[in-house]
Formats: C-alpha cells, structure tokens, sequence
C-alpha cells in the first residue's frame, strides 16, 4: 500500500486499501473496507462511507471551472462531496464538489456527476453519462450509457433514461441575454421513461410513468401513463397496465 500522498489530516476506516500513486487531500474522511484504486484523486474534505469501491483514474472532490462566458455555472462555496456507503465509482469517473450520491449508487467508468448535483441511493448511472450542475437524480433510477442531463433538472424516483437521450434548458440557444431569464432542465416524474436517442427540449415535463419513444423530439409536456413517438412528439397511446410503476416504486 502506497502512501506517498496522503495528507496527514485524512481519516482512513480500517480495512480500506489504497493503489499506488493516489492522492487524497486534506480533511477527507474515508470509511472502513474501501478499495481505492490506482491513480485515485479523492479532494479536500471529501467524504466517502464504508465500503465504497473507487476503481483507478477517479476524481472525486473537483472544484468546477467557470468561464467568463458561463451561464450556469456559479462561483458559490460548495459543500464537500460525498459518496454514500456501499457505492462504485467507476475507471475515470469524474464527481465534484458538491455532488452527493446516496448508498449504493453505481457510477460506471468515464461518467461525470457534477456540483450540487444529488443522486439518490441504488441509482445507476452508465458509461460516459453526464449530469449537469444543479440536478435532483431520484432513488433506483438508471442513465444508460451516454445520456446527458442538462443543468437544473429533477428526475424522481425510478426514472429509467436509455443510451444516448438528450436533454436541453436553454431555448435561445446561447445567443442575447433574454436566455439568462429562462433557462430551465427537464422534469421527468417518478417511473417516466426516455427511449434512446430521444431528445427533450427545455422545460418540459413528462408526467409519471410517461414513455418517450426512441428518437423521439419531445417539443411539449408529456402527460403520464402516455407513450409519445414521433418528430415532433405526439401522442401515439396510452402505457399498457402491465407496465406502470404504479403503487410498486
């Protein structure tokens, strides 16, 4: 086990191994029986429950990078990050500052999760996914593999969004200063779907156990137990029994 550097004020829980070459900064607190891989990078006063496996070349603790010209990303004081016990972070994985991830969620490689950003426990959240600054990710969801979720959005409870889905909050596209009054994420309520490749534009809402098509371009609120197709989205027909969430989730 190397070492090499760790600050002398970081609390390691026994049990917990670290690879070579990781850094782990001051006031990080790191629960019992973790395995912190190879290359890791855990920031200051970053905190993470037992058990939690860290697999090599994560970020955990990142401070955001603002550019002059940014948005949506603010200069606030940001509380530190924090992983809740039993959870997976995968090779590359990226998690800010900021960011808090319930128990047993699963970040798989190259994901990026960013500040005030909560995930709930046993979501999923898949390769190469980004989440935005400023999101609500509810309890047992799954983002498949490269999803984007746009900043200041709210996915609730067992919400499932497929490879590839796209989201937008910014309806004027990045051009006059009017935009800065509008932007707004998506809502998705508690067990909508999104299909692969979909693409929800800002603001809209899609209702509990609502289904958004593959490929479809969502231009309006999606009421729930409704499945909308096509480009634009329109309703095609309503979700079969079998396949609502309801009292279940």
């Amino acid at each position: 086990m190397s070492r090499d550097s760790i600050n002398q004020t970081a609390n390691i829980g026994d049990g917990t191994t670290t690879g070579f070459h990781c850094v782990i900064g001051s006031g990080v607190i790191i629960g019992e029986n973790c395995q912190i891989g190879h290359h890791v990078v855990i920031h200051d006063d970053s905190r993470i429950g037992d058990g939690v496996r860290i697999d090599d070349h994560a970020v955990i603790g990142k401070r955001p990078m603002r550019a002059a010209a940014s948005a949506t990303t603010s200069s606030d004081e940001l509380e530190p990050a924090s992983v809740g016990p039993g959870a997976i972070i995968g090779t590359g994985a990226i998690i800010y500052r900021g960011a808090d991830l319930g128990a047993r969620v699963l970040v798989a490689d190259l994901a990026t999760v960013r500040e005030k950003v909560t995930v709930g426990e046993r979501t999923i959240i898949g390769r190469g996914v980004a989440i935005e600054n400023s999101c609500t990710i509810g309890s047992n969801c799954k983002l498949e593999t490269n999803a984007y979720i746009t900043a200041f959005s709210v996915l609730e409870d067992n919400v499932f969004v497929a490879p590839g889905v796209l989201t937008s909050n910014d309806n004027f596209l990045g051009r006059t200063q009017e935009r800065f009054k509008h932007f707004k994420g998506v809502t998705v309520r508690k067990g909508g779907r999104l299909g692969v490749g979909s693409v929800v534009l800002p603001g809209k809402e899609i209702g509990a156990d609502a289904v958004v098509a593959a490929g479809a371009v969502l231009t309006r609120n999606a009421d729930g137990e409704t499945i909308y197709a096509g480009v634009p989205a329109t309703r095609f027909r309503d979700v079969p029994d079998e396949q609502k969430l309801g009292d279940e989730g």
